[in-house]
């Protein structure tokens, strides 16, 4: 589905050089469901723009159903976010002047399909707002926001989710109701890659990516069952399997 080929994402030049990714490869398959962790500056989110078409790569390859898209400009790359790509941020991004119903039905409009009202409603229904659909972004808890900014994502059913810190704004309860959905959307077979930095919710990926200093330091395969705990701090990373400990730094 998704293959990322030796990407590397370099700003600035000579003593202001910053290399934010370093030889990155990986693969999405259907289904998976992927946590990308890592310290602050480790390049989570830099490396969810290239993915997701917000930034160029500096060098690799980034390859969606068998075609590179990396090198695509602004104006093709219009389509697959409509289509295939959904992206789901920490911060909500909706109009405060819409309602519910509105905000999600903005990329049905951008697509000329304004008359796809039904899809919209039942997106909200999906996401458990199903009541809610005339309640602008003020009138809405934080909770209750992402899930109006999922919905509007979803309502294009893109086969790929990216999320950036989803859950970072909330508090522990609020942040298990979203991650319950994300697990929905994932059992129900959108492929999920997810930046996040809290363990609990790493826990529950099929795959943990480590980054650090831009680098992938470990993959860790939780398929089948086998979930680790992972502990994170800013340098360090703990993971038990099996009552076994391993140390990643």
């Amino acid at each position: 589905m998704l293959e990322i080929k030796n990407v590397s994402k370099i700003y600035g030049q000579g003593t202001a050089k910053v290399v934010a990714l370093s030889n990155v490869s990986f693969r999405v398959d259907e289904g998976d469901f992927i946590a990308i962790m890592g310290p602050s500056g480790s390049g989570k989110s830099t490396l969810l723009n290239v993915i997701g078409g917000l930034d160029y790569p500096s060098s690799g390859e980034v390859i969606l159903d068998g075609k590179r898209i990396d090198n695509l400009d602004e104006n093709d790359f219009v389509g697959i976010r409509r289509n295939k790509i959904a992206y789901v941020f920490q911060q909500y991004h909706l109009l405060p002047s819409l309602t519910a119903l509105e905000n999600v039905m903005l990329p049905l409009i951008f697509c000329g399909l304004e008359k796809e009202e039904e899809s919209a409603l039942d997106m909200l229904e999906e996401v458990g707002l199903g009541g809610r659909t005339e309640h602008k972004p003020s009138q809405l808890s934080g909770g209750e926001q992402q899930r109006v900014a999922i919905a509007r994502a979803l309502v294009n059913s893109p086969s790929l989710i990216l999320a950036d810190e989803p859950t970072g704004n909330m508090d522990q309860e609020t942040g298990r109701e979203i991650l319950g959905l994300f697990q929905q959307l994932n059992k129900d077979g959108r492929s999920i890659v997810m930046v996040t930095h809290n363990p609990d919710i790493a826990r529950h990926a099929k795959e943990i990516i480590i980054l650090q200093d831009g680098r992938i330091i470990n993959k860790i395969d939780q398929k089948g069952g086998n979930r680790k705990d992972v502990k994170e701090d800013s340098t360090r990373f703990s993971i038990n399997c099996d009552n076994t400990k391993h140390s990643v730094v």
